[in-house]
């Protein structure tokens, strides 16, 4: 921690007039409003100066939840797990502690003539900015000014659900590098208290190849910037360490109890500069502000927020928002739906009703819904259903209006006949990620938490482009992270209740991660969780389980893929779905994968999907089941 802070114009002026190898950026990283018009910056990523314009290579990342398994750090960064775990030294299974470094293997290239990068995605689960997510989520990694680059979204456009391109910060080594026996250059992101000797003893190189390697003239290094460490060959996990506390985050450091004087000042000039660059960063999305004729008064109270609290904090009053939810009369009720008219009712005790311009969906309930609503005013997330509105009759009926759904139920969808939208996979997996990001958002990011309880594809609902939504929230009950709770009621849908709840009334997200399994599973074959084999019902899941258990899985489940999804490359893309939904079907719940596990999961498979596979079955062909 000491001198790591210097005023960034400093800094910048330096790093902008080395000459060799790759520039250390600095603090000029945090400055997201630099552009690289007269030539490649720091700021960015590093250049594409070394002898190949491709290879391979490998980062540093600390283990944070949900970041801190074999799965969810290959997904984050696009890495082949397989390899993740040999170079970790570890098993598939492995958890990691929090703040344990952990070498990720990447493949970097150029991608535009500037610049090497190693590419990712990334869902966004709640409101962020390009800053957090460079900083924050992976730690230094990226860079906003790259983020903005390499997204079509502006810095205030931001969304939950929006899927961003991540490129990540590596290079292969110059030809002097290779010539003095540099095989690989490792991204390391600085942390506290990090300095060049330190982390050259640590890593059995000399302090003149990490200086030449990063063109650094003064010995500070900066927290969120990153270093190459030229290696001779790959690195040993022996040479990383567990750092103690939370990973990096961008927030002034507390200070001990206790200070020297000498202590205190270098403390003093640390908290003020940070301080200064928050107000710079603030005047900075002012003006953007201002140009997008955007609220004064919003920003200058999101400026406070972050010049006095943590991105946790941040993050809970984000989960702690009510959005506007109205509360009807009945007449409005009655007129909109025309008297619950026979023509506008969806199905069961459901309408549609034109409320002014807006159609909507009213739903009539016969029992107390205050918890529900009170639940749905705090939720606020893409993939879950919008409550607009509710009312409450003098008979003690509770009226719901939620946004209208076009396409229905994920099951109605499932069993029209729309060969066009039916046969593509990448519409598939869509709509798995996108009930996989709305339990994500449930499951860790409202606040309290909550578990779903009953999905199944009735209880999906797509909207006009079958984008996917959770509905239907009587049974959710809120929850303390994976913490297990009791209750004496089971109560759900049959072929989608988890065994341990099943049979001891046990209730926990993990519940929710079967039941998406078996939704999965019907995304893969068009078929209803309970079919009929021989004259007789059995589970969808037991059936597929019993086949992905076999020598010849992948051969054997070909027969059972939705007829209108089967195609040249289809039986790879449903082996992989099909993995999943076996992991999320795992008896144990402490086995299961969490949601984050499965939203990086299916990104990796929907980045390798062909946009559209042509069928080789007749679509209209009988599907087993039905």
């Amino acid at each position: 921690m000491k001198q790591f802070l210097i005023p960034l114009f400093i800094l910048y002026f330096a790093s902008s007039n080395a000459r060799a190898e790759q520039n250390y950026s600095g603090n000029s990283v945090l400055d997201c409003t630099i552009n690289d018009q007269n030539g490649p910056s720091s700021a960015f990523l590093y250049t594409c100066n070394g002898l190949g314009k491709s290879c391979s290579t490998f980062l540093i990342f600390q283990s944070q939840p949900p970041y801190n398994t074999i799965t969810s750090i290959s997904n984050l960064t696009s890495s082949d797990p397989e390899k993740l775990a040999t170079v970790n030294n570890v098993s598939m299974f492995t958890v990691f502690p929090t703040g344990k470094e952990v070498i990720v293997p990447v493949n970097c290239y150029c991608k535009t003539k500037d610049y090497y990068q190693a590419d990712t995605n990334y869902t966004l689960p709640t409101i962020q900015t390009y800053f957090t997510i460079a900083n924050n989520t992976f730690e230094g990694l990226s860079t906003c000014n790259s983020l903005l680059r390499f997204n079509p979204y502006g810095a205030l456009d931001l969304l939950v659900g929006m899927q961003l391109h991540v490129p990540l910060r590596c290079a292969c080594p110059t030809q002097s590098q290779i010539e003095s026996g540099t095989k690989y250059l490792l991204t390391y992101p600085v942390d506290w208290g990090d300095s060049v000797s330190s982390l050259a003893a640590r890593f059995k190189v000399s302090s003149s190849s990490v200086l030449e390697a990063n063109v650094i003239t003064t010995p500070a290094l900066y927290p969120f910037t990153t270093l190459l460490i030229p290696l001779p060959g790959e690195p040993d996990s022996s040479t990383t360490i567990v750092h103690s506390g939370q990973p990096p985050t961008f927030s002034p450091p507390v200070p001990p109890t206790k200070k020297s004087k000498k202590a205190k000042t270098k403390l003093s000039v640390a908290v003020g500069t940070t301080g200064g660059f928050l107000l710079v960063v603030c005047v900075i999305l002012f003006s953007v502000f201002l140009m997008r004729k955007r609220s004064a008064a919003t920003f200058v109270e999101a400026c406070k927020v972050r010049k006095t609290k943590s991105s946790e904090d941040i993050r809970d009053e984000i989960a702690g928002i009510e959005h506007f939810s109205k509360e009807y009369r009945f007449e409005e009720i009655k007129e909109a739906t025309e008297n619950f008219s026979s023509k506008n009712r969806i199905g069961g005790s459901v309408y549609k009703g034109l409320f002014g311009k807006d159609i909507l969906a009213v739903k009539k309930m016969s029992s107390d819904a205050s918890k529900e609503v009170n639940m749905l005013k705090k939720i606020n997330h893409f993939n879950v259903i919008k409550l607009q509105g509710y009312c409450k009759n003098d008979e003690g009926f509770f009226y719901l209006v939620f946004e209208y759904m076009e396409n229905g139920s994920l099951r109605e969808w499932l069993e029209k006949n729309i060969p066009m939208e039916h046969e593509s996979w990448d519409k598939r997996i869509q709509i798995a990620l996108d009930i996989a990001n709305g339990l994500q958002y449930l499951h860790n990011f409202t606040e309290p938490c909550y578990v779903h309880k009953d999905i199944n594809t009735s209880n999906i609902l797509l909207n006009e482009d079958a984008r996917a939504k959770i509905a239907n929230f009587r049974l959710a009950e809120e929850s303390e992270g994976d913490n297990i709770t009791c209750t004496s009621q089971v109560v759900g849908t049959r072929g989608y209740m988890a065994p341990e709840y099943l049979e001891a009334g046990l209730v926990s997200p993990k519940m929710d991660v079967y039941a998406f399994g078996v939704v999965l599973l019907e995304l893969i074959t068009g078929k209803v969780s309970i079919i009929v084999q021989a004259g007789t019902e059995v589970m969808l899941s037991a059936v597929i389980g019993s086949v992905m258990a076999k020598d010849d899985a992948e051969a054997n489940l070909s027969s059972f893929i939705d007829p209108s999804l089967v195609g040249s490359s289809g039986e790879a893309c449903a082996f992989e779905l099909a993995k999943i939904s076996v992991a999320c079907l795992i008896r144990e719940p402490a086995r299961r994968p969490s949601m984050a596990d499965i939203v990086s999961s299916l990104l990796r498979i929907q980045r390798n999907v062909p946009p559209r596979i042509s069928p080789t079955m007749n679509s209209n062909s009988q599907r087993m089941g039905r």
